[in-house]
């Protein structure tokens, strides 16, 4: 199904870097967040960073809305904190899940968060629903965030704990996506994940040999020498993939890619996406076969990576997020 929401990008950002790169570098309202760390059950921890409201509830409305961030992001990301403060003016209760190793504390074991990460998504939403009975719980995922919540509403199909999800900017194939991020400009983002990811891991590497974790260290220099890689893919294939129960790249992108799942999904679900987005190529949106009826598409042709920036209005992208939830 098709909304009937129109977008308008801002004249002078047309074009789809200029999208990306505004939601990157223009300032975005800060929030204050409340921490809760979650201890995993198999002994690693998640942290949760509640928006905190002024009347100090976490429960206004009646319901939480769960933030799911994108790659080499957390609950600092500048969509993440304007989603909130959006929320917030709308009187409803937010949390931001950082994904393994993602919230400015080296997590504990050598495995980190991938894009098809789904259990640590059901814990969280099971503690939620344990600590907060009367309350609904809704979604929100972007880019990797985003494919993984669609893949775990598809796992669960009429079994899921979530009212409403929205999907923003998500790489519904990770295959083509991989590929799109080795070719033309979009190699600039390629890249800079790469670096961000490479960094990740040698940090860890840093503080296992610190902490004697030596079984997960020797986990991590299994991987091997990471500094002659050159693209994302290479990444997935030497540390992601093994490290996490892949044979290679490929199999983790065949196995984790949420276009998979999308005939699954009996929530209903918004899916906000740019045809000209720099990272997730055209070839690799689903066709309208490929969706459940709960899913409502907002596909349009300009927006960028997470952009979305508006002629009309500063907080497009949120307010049709919060629109669609309280529907």
């Amino acid at each position: 199904m098709h909304s009937n929401d129109n977008f308008r990008p801002k004249p002078w950002l047309r074009n789809s870097h200029a999208q990306t790169l505004w939601r990157k570098y223009v300032p975005a309202p800060k929030v204050q967040h409340r921490r809760q760390r979650v201890e995993l059950n198999d002994g690693d921890f998640i942290d949760l960073d509640w928006c905190v409201s002024e009347s100090e509830k976490e429960e206004n409305n009646g319901t939480i809305v769960l933030l799911l961030h994108g790659l080499c992001g957390c609950s600092r990301s500048g969509y993440i904190q304007s989603l909130q403060y959006r929320l917030g003016l709308s009187d409803t209760a937010s949390v931001a899940m950082n994904f393994r190793n993602c919230s400015g504390e080296t997590n504990r074991f050598a495995r980190s968060y991938h894009s098809g990460v789904t259990a640590d998504l059901a814990e969280i939403v099971a503690t939620l629903r344990r600590e907060h009975r009367a309350v609904e719980i809704n979604a929100v995922g972007f880019s990797l965030g985003a494919n993984v919540l669609l893949k775990w509403l598809g796992e669960l199909a009429t079994e899921s704990p979530i009212h409403r999800a929205v999907a923003v900017s998500t790489p519904f194939n990770l295959t083509l996506c991989s590929r799109a991020l080795q070719e033309g400009m979009s190699r600039m983002y390629g890249r800079y994940f790469l670096r961000r990811l490479v960094a990740d891991v040698e940090h860890k590497k840093r503080v296992f040999q610190q902490v004697g974790n030596q079984e997960q260290l020797d986990l991590l220099l299994s991987c091997g020498d990471l500094g002659r890689l050159s693209s994302l893919w290479e990444f997935d294939d030497r540390v992601t993939a093994p490290i996490h129960g892949f044979d290679n790249a490929a199999h983790y992108y065949e196995q984790s890619s949420s276009l998979n799942y999308l005939a699954d999904v009996e929530v209903p679900t918004l899916l906000l996406q740019s045809r000209d987005d720099p990272i997730i190529p055209p070839q690799a949106l689903p066709e309208h076969q490929q969706l459940s009826a709960p899913i409502v598409q907002d596909f349009f042709d300009h927006g960028g990576h997470v952009g979305f920036a508006s002629a009309s209005d500063r907080f497009w992208m949120e307010d049709r997020i919060v629109g669609f939830l309280k529907n």
